[in-house]
């Protein structure tokens, strides 16, 4: 294959690559873009997780598109009408038709000299290269191909399956099922799962906050039968951040009220107060870890209702009845699901070089949480862990539409970020306790606590800060020193 010349790359045909290509394409038309992806479908997370249950986890008029209303029913929606809507989307902008399917990208190489990149991809087992003047990553941050592996030992009779590849031919219904894990993935398996087997059992090392939230949004659907479409969309969604907004500065604020306040909402749902305050009482105040969702409590209902069971220890190891616990007991399974979490992979793990020199990010400073230091003409769409990825992943990607412009107005070829010496203390890129974050906190760009170096899960702080940066703050604008053969 020759190589292929464009203005943009985007790589990801998720929610943040779609976004990120309206959103160039609405303020500059002339620019041609490219979304590789390296999948044979779009739709990211929403494409590649098929276990029973899946679903949005948090509510849809902010997940999805600003651009483009929400007009189903409810608020927390599964995955597959969430895919759909995606679809739907990308074909009605016309993103559709720059996508780029089954490209794989390998590495991308930053040449000063010409002011562009060359980006390394595979196609059909054939190699080949695009070179481009700006590359925007909308990979996400998770690694899709090895989740987290705890090490579990031992030699368990039946199955063993991981959500993240869910066998379709897996049937549960009136068998055992233990599933490992206390995050979101499993709050969400546990109840779906309990509908038809024998017993779940959740099996976790540390409770989490869960909260009951209901999965139809009565005042958004009463303004979606008096306002137009837009109209009812956009004040929903305005509402919902700003309540989610509030919902974790109240828990940051005043941690043992919202500790006292989730713990009345669960032992409301579930019945007993000694199981809340067994299974359901974390070490940590809430949002020191991200806050689990239960549409309509369905988590809860479950074990109110004996079809499911909370069990909190460590494990020893797996034996053929199931897993046997520290302290000798053992929880019965005729299948385990080790919902134990994922594992961070920064820009979809494509290795990253500046002529030659190989790219370190943990030494990178992230500016306005878009682009990093050291790397011209890069862009990097990371949501937020405290609200809706879409909100932070729109917020990105109208910055980077604007730099684009300023770049095209000014007749400049490259931008890159240059933090001040006195840039001071600095934090990992996303700083929170939970564990996949903490694992790979020494592998992440950095951040501070004032913008435009800052990166603040405050969706107040960081849209008034982006929307508003000035563009000669911290930015260095340069000129090729070569041309470029297309």
């Amino acid at each position: 294959m020759t190589d292929s010349h464009v203005d943009v790359l985007i790589i990801g045909a998720g929610i943040s690559g779609i976004d990120m290509a309206h959103r160039i394409s609405e303020r500059c038309p002339e620019l041609t873009y490219t979304i590789a992806e390296g999948r044979d479908r779009l739709g990211g997370t929403w494409d590649l997780f098929r276990y029973p249950g899946v679903r949005s986890d948090s509510d849809v008029y902010t997940l999805s598109f600003p651009f483009r209303p929400w007009t189903g029913e409810k608020s927390i929606v599964d995955g597959g009408e969430l895919l759909t809507y995606i679809e739907e989307t990308a074909r009605a902008t016309g993103v559709d038709k720059h996508i780029e399917y089954g490209t794989r990208i390998v590495a991308a190489d930053w040449d000063s000299a010409t002011a562009r990149w060359r980006v390394t991809a595979t196609r059909d087992g054939e190699r080949f290269a695009y070179v481009v003047r700006f590359v925007a990553f909308c990979t996400g941050y998770y690694d899709y191909e090895d989740p987290y592996d705890p090490g579990f030992t031992g030699d368990f009779a039946g199955r063993v399956v991981h959500p993240q590849f869910w066998p379709p031919d897996l049937d549960h219904t009136g068998k055992r099922v233990v599933v490992i894990g206390s995050g979101a993935t499993a709050v969400t398996v546990v109840p779906a799962m309990a509908r038809d087997a024998a017993h779940v059992t959740m099996l976790q090392r540390t409770p989490t906050y869960v909260l009951a939230q209901p999965s139809v949004d009565v005042i958004g659907r009463g303004l979606a039968k008096v306002l137009p479409a837009g109209a009812a969309h956009r004040i929903t969604r305005a509402k919902n951040t700003v309540m989610q907004w509030a919902l974790f500065q109240a828990c940051r604020r005043y941690p043992e009220r919202m500790r006292a306040l989730l713990r009345k909402g669960a032992v409301a749902q579930v019945g007993s107060a000694d199981i809340v305050d067994t299974h359901f009482r974390p070490p940590y105040d809430p949002w020191q870890q991200r806050l689990c969702i239960a549409p309509d409590g369905d988590l809860f209902q479950a074990i109110r209702s004996g079809d499911a069971s909370v069990v909190t220890g460590r494990i020893d190891r797996f034996v053929p009845s199931g897993v046997r616990l520290e302290n000798g007991d053992i929880v019965e399974a005729d299948i385990i699901v080790t919902a134990t979490g994922l594992r961070l992979r920064l820009l979809g793990g494509i290795a990253i070089s500046v002529d030659g020199t190989p790219a370190d990010l943990s030494r990178s400073h992230a500016y306005h949480g878009t682009l990093l230091s050291g790397l011209p003409n890069l862009a990097v769409c990371i949501g937020y862990i405290n609200l809706s990825w879409t909100v932070r992943a729109d917020l990105t990607a109208r910055f980077v539409a604007r730099l684009l412009r300023r770049l095209l107005d000014t007749g400049a070829d490259s931008v890159v970020p240059s933090p001040p010496a006195d840039l001071g203390p600095t934090a990992p890129f996303m700083d929170m306790q939970s564990g996949y974050l903490a694992r790979a906190a020494h592998l992440m760009p950095r951040v501070t606590s004032r913008y435009p170096w800052a990166f603040r899960q405050n969706v107040l702080l960081d849209s008034w800060a982006t929307n508003r940066a000035r563009l000669d703050e911290g930015l260095i604008f340069g000129r090729a020193r070569q041309e470029v053969d297309a």
